[in-house]
């Protein structure tokens, strides 16, 4: 009796460990059922990687996923804590990349900020309110900000704090940090809407607000037409904008400022922006890989809205272009007012993408006035 007692004791226990190593062990339920995570991860990959630590930041491929895993409404659903994550989980990044970017697994990625090798503008009769064009960056030996120890992203502001110093010209300016920010400033940078914020669930759960909000900042010119957001998404968000649609000058500032900041951020540190050969430059976002580049303009389409807002989707679509409405990708559509955009980053030069969208938003432009017609507007 005693024997078999025993027995059934072991078993008990033998069962119970063996259910605990199943629960520590096993591929962590992804809510994003339909995300490229859930796709390309298997439970081999999870049992092969869950354990690696990476060399820049001790990021985790648990960590790498966790808005997957989180949230029920990912497409993609990972982000990067380094460079070091595109290499040590390149089994999940890999595939990812390549379904999202529509690029082969032995795809080489170009750069070209030559504004000279731009043809053309957009039309000067279009009704376009503004142009805005924005790339990432980030400093190589740093980790991104899923993963970015506290005292990197001290590092990375110090850095930039020092280096903005030395623009010059029409690039110059001054850089406000988000720690202890007097509210008056505050509160014009949010009328002006070049602040960025906290609360955003991608960025929280990704990791990406931890230490809100210190290390961040924001720098802009005089004109508040050069802008630098410092330690968001990325690193840097480095962005051109103005009143109007002069692509081709927005463009050339953005070139310029591209290369002020890397110079500078150079002098101060000895380090150049993380690129590679097969990705470009890296970002946090695999969706940003390459160029990194969102060039977008806020135009007028009543033609197109009368038409209706899907087939306006479809157009751009075909035109390799981004409609969004002018609050943001998940703000909605109002008015008649869109911000239309590239819809690539990697795969394609800064000249590419740009191109695209000019020639794109001409042709939305004519077609519009057609439209227009076509519903006696």
């Amino acid at each position: 009796m005693l024997a078999s007692t025993r027995g059934s004791f072991k078993l008990s226990y033998y069962n119970e460990y063996k259910s605990y190593l199943s629960s520590v062990m096993a591929l962590p339920t992804i809510k994003s059922t339909h995300s490229l995570v859930a796709k390309y991860l298997t439970q081999e990959k999870w049992d092969e990687l869950k354990d690696h630590k990476t060399a820049t930041s001790g990021f985790t491929l648990e960590k790498a996923i966790a808005c997957a895993v989180e949230l029920d409404n990912q497409h993609v659903g990972i982000y990067a804590g380094d460079g070091d994550s595109y290499t040590d989980f390149a089994a999940v990044f890999d595939p990812i990349i390549q379904e999202y970017h529509g690029i082969s697994a032995d795809a080489k990625h170009t750069s070209d900020m030559e504004v000279s090798n731009l043809k053309g503008n957009i039309n000067p009769d279009a009704p376009v309110h503004s142009t805005r064009i924005r790339v990432g960056r980030n400093i190589d030996g740093y980790g991104l900000s899923a993963g970015i120890t506290k005292q990197q992203r001290l590092d990375v502001e110090n850095l930039f704090k020092s280096a903005s110093q030395k623009f010059e010209d029409d690039l110059s300016g001054d850089y406000f940090p988000l720690t202890g920010m007097d509210e008056k400033v505050r509160q014009k940078l949010v009328d002006d809407h070049f602040l960025f914020m906290s609360g955003d669930p991608n960025l929280r759960i990704g990791g990406m607000e931890r230490d809100w909000p210190e290390g961040r900042g924001i720098f802009h010119n005089k004109e508040k037409s050069f802008l630098v957001w410092v330690n968001e998404e990325d690193q840097f968000r480095i962005i051109s904008m103005q009143k109007g649609g002069d692509v081709k000058g927005v463009f050339e500032r953005l070139a310029r400022g591209i290369q002020t900041v890397a110079n500078s951020v150079k002098g101060e540190c000895g380090k150049e922006f993380m690129r590679s050969d097969k990705f470009g430059y890296i970002h946090t976002c695999p969706t940003n890989l390459g160029t990194g580049m969102r060039a977008s303009v806020h135009i007028d389409l009543p033609g197109w809205t009368k038409e209706g807002v899907d087939k306006l989707k479809a157009r751009c679509e075909e035109l390799a272009l981004q409609p969004r409405g002018t609050r943001g990708e998940s703000g909605g559509q109002t008015g008649v007012t869109y911000d239309i955009s590239n819809k690539h980053r990697l795969g394609y030069s800064e000249v590419q993408l740009v191109q695209t969208m000019i020639d794109g938003v001409n042709k939305l432009y004519a077609e519009d006035l057609e439209l227009k017609k076509k519903h006696g507007l």
